[in-house]
């Protein structure tokens, strides 16, 4: 008995879907080098030179030490970039605060409670500037760039400064690396002596009053110190 022909189906084969191609990263070299020194800077910050993993940095920054070594040369290559970098971008902020356009005594103000909240909300800059200290400024000392970065900080204060002479607001016979210095300085300490300081003292140098307090003590120490008497 013949069985009825059944017509064949014709199968249609789909096309393979093209296989999805592993997401790649930006080709932006710029984008990719800051992202390596923002990374760095809390590594060497937290455990200095010779505790710093380039490994690490790697891993954290999706690179390689390869891509790291391309952009910076070695590990120390990278420490003084950070460090470098760490300059710049508080003397680019600087910049920004006008201080020409401001009465002398102001723009002072202005400048010392800047340095004293730079300083107090970036720890790793602290840090880093503890670390080359302990390194005798070695490395620091290798910068073609630093002597540049700090250059118009200081044409800034002594604009300052000699505008306040003579408006007869400032006294006469200060030099401005030195009150540059004394900002740095108690700004400074606040932040890289916390610790010590308020074990021994019994203080809690990160509540709010305390810093509220000491932000307005550094800044009148520093017009007091400058103000015509």
């Amino acid at each position: 008995m013949n069985e009825p022909v059944q017509k064949n189906r014709t199968r249609t084969t789909r096309a393979a879907a093209p296989a999805r191609k592993a997401p790649s990263r930006t080709n932006d070299p710029e984008r990719t080098r800051a992202n390596i020194l923002q990374v760095a800077e809390t590594e060497f910050g937290e455990k200095g030179l010779a505790g710093a993993r380039i490994d690490e940095i790697a891993e954290a920054t999706r690179t390689s030490k390869r891509m790291i070594y391309y952009y910076f040369g070695s590990k120390e290559g990278l420490y003084l970039a950070v460090l470098e970098e760490a300059y710049r971008r508080v003397r680019d902020v600087e910049s920004e605060l006008k201080l020409q356009d401001l009465e002398p005594e102001e723009g002072l103000r202005r400048l010392v409670a800047f340095t004293f909240d730079h300083h107090l909300h970036h720890e790793s800059y602290i840090r880093l500037v503890m670390s080359e200290n302990i390194h005798r400024g070695q490395y620091l000392a290798q910068s073609q760039r630093i002597q540049e970065l700090n250059v118009p900080a200081i044409a800034a204060i002594r604009n300052l400064y000699e505008r306040g002479v003579k408006a007869g607001q400032f006294r006469k016979g200060l030099d401005a690396v030195d009150i540059h210095a004394s900002i740095s300085a108690l700004s400074f300490f606040n932040v890289s002596n916390r610790h010590t300081f308020g074990i021994i003292f019994k203080l809690d140098m990160t509540s709010r009053a305390y810093i509220t307090q000491r932000r307005e003590n550094v800044v009148e120490m520093i017009v007091r110190f400058v103000r015509k008497i």
